[in-house]
């Protein structure tokens, strides 16, 4: 039994008036009378509580979290007492989230029923571990509460954000991608794989115009051209210790592993053949590249158990194993970052390597919350300083973009939080131009 705020507030003032008794004697009567009575109330407030077992709660959530999405987690309540009942509900929530806010209100009417919802946003992967539901009840008196544990302790897996996935394909059934950012390339000729042929519909290119086809129907008839299918996508993920910086909670890696999960899917969904690679100081996770079904499933367990490492990343390796593995030309995606022309200048030889076997784009990170540094008001010479710094790192970053261009390796330039969108424009981009071959 637990004693509320109330009570000690009822009984704090009960006190007082006893001691103002001493000076008024008709006081102290009155305190003694309104004493008596608050006894006689608290017991039969806890009884009313005790006499049978009258809270139920159950936890209800997925089986599996997706990192950096908000995941929703429900309480169910049922009240089993014949008077409505005030909860206080305190849910164990897993303690890598460090909150020590879950805790909410309720109210249950006569033998009624209740729902609790809120959400959870995990920045990283992992087992993460619920405890039990803490379930403080008590009358509409309200001095009094009884304390119900239930629920049961459970574990839920955190994945790369698979939520992200839902989103896009809902988009994507209702052609509305450009909510997310994704933008419309305009084609750029046709592409080399015949279709069918149709009836022309006011809006179809000129050029795609049959003539052969229409002589013999009698009415314009165009040809209709698909993207070229089949190419393999490979994401290639760095490892290494640079990997490690973090963005609002959650590393670089983890970025790169929701853009990677994204552009499978969206690979796939082109019907292009979606891969995988991590390395480190050495190889360390291949997938052949596949669009038959099970395919999203296997990367996704892949993806849910890379962590970074603390090594110096080995491109001489990822070369000597992509030669040996990968005998078809393919998209490769290399998610990795650069501090500055220093680090690209060592690993620059290697990927010019790549790019004489296999179509190369390295994405790789922009620091958000310099750039905003940049931008900032200047107030003392000690900022004048600190912003040319600021912005000497900020030309190597768009140097490297320069640099890479020069030696015929495509590159993109992004902050963490738009890198899956923009990834996607990009290959969008390159599948519209032909430029994937």
């Amino acid at each position: 039994m637990f004693l509320t705020k109330r009570f000690y507030i009822i009984f704090a003032i009960l006190t007082l008036l006893t001691g103002l008794g001493y000076i008024f004697p008709l006081l102290f009567m009155v305190a003694k009378t309104l004493l008596c009575i608050f006894v006689l109330v608290v017991v039969a407030d806890g009884l009313l509580l005790y006499h049978r077992k009258g809270i139920k709660a159950q936890r209800k959530c997925a089986r599996r979290f997706s990192n950096g999405d908000a995941n929703e987690v429900v309480i169910s309540l049922e009240s089993s007492y014949p008077f409505a009942v005030r909860l206080t509900i305190v849910d164990e929530a897993p303690a890598v989230f460090q909150r020590r806010d879950i805790t909410y209100p309720a109210h249950l009417d006569a033998k009624g029923q209740g729902t609790v919802v809120y959400q959870l946003t995990p920045v990283q992967r992992g087992v993460y571990a619920f405890g039990r539901i803490r379930c403080f009840a008590c009358t509409v008196v309200g001095l009094v509460e009884r304390r119900y544990t239930c629920g049961e302790m459970e574990k839920v897996k955190v994945y790369p954000s698979f939520l992200m996935l839902n989103r896009y394909e809902l988009l994507a059934m209702s052609n509305n991608l450009t909510e997310m950012g994704i933008k419309r390339i305009r084609r750029v000729g046709n592409n080399t794989e015949f279709e069918q042929i149709k009836d022309y519909v006011q809006g179809d290119d000129y050029r795609t115009i049959n003539w052969k086809a229409s002589a013999r129907r009698h009415q314009l008839m165009v040809n209709v051209y698909r993207d070229e299918r089949s190419q393999q996508i490979f994401s290639v993920i760095d490892k290494g210790r640079v990997m490690q910086q973090s963005f609002r909670g959650m590393t670089l890696l983890d970025y790169s592993i929701n853009a990677a999960l994204v552009l499978s899917y969206v690979a796939m969904r082109r019907e292009d053949k979606a891969g995988l690679i991590t390395f480190a100081d050495r190889l360390d996770t291949f997938i052949a590249p596949s669009r038959h079904t099970g395919q999203m499933q296997h990367l996704l367990e892949a993806l849910y158990a890379q962590e970074t490492t603390f090594g110096e990343t080995d491109y001489s390796n990822l070369c000597a194993n992509v030669h040996k593995q990968v005998s078809k030309r393919s998209l490769l995606v290399v998610y990795t970052s650069f501090s500055g022309m220093t680090a690209l200048n060592r690993q620059l030889a290697y990927l010019k390597l790549l790019s004489r076997w296999h179509r190369v784009l390295v994405v790789f990170f922009e620091d958000a919350e310099m750039s905003g540094y940049i931008h900032s008001p200047k107030s003392s010479t000690e900022d004048y300083y600190q912003h040319v710094i600021a912005e000497k790192f900020a030309y190597e970053k768009r140097l490297i973009v320069s640099t890479l261009r020069q030696h015929g390796i495509l590159s993109l330039l992004t902050t963490p939080e738009r890198l899956s969108v923009d990834v996607i424009n990009k290959y969008l981009e390159m599948k519209q131009r032909q430029m994937l071959a």
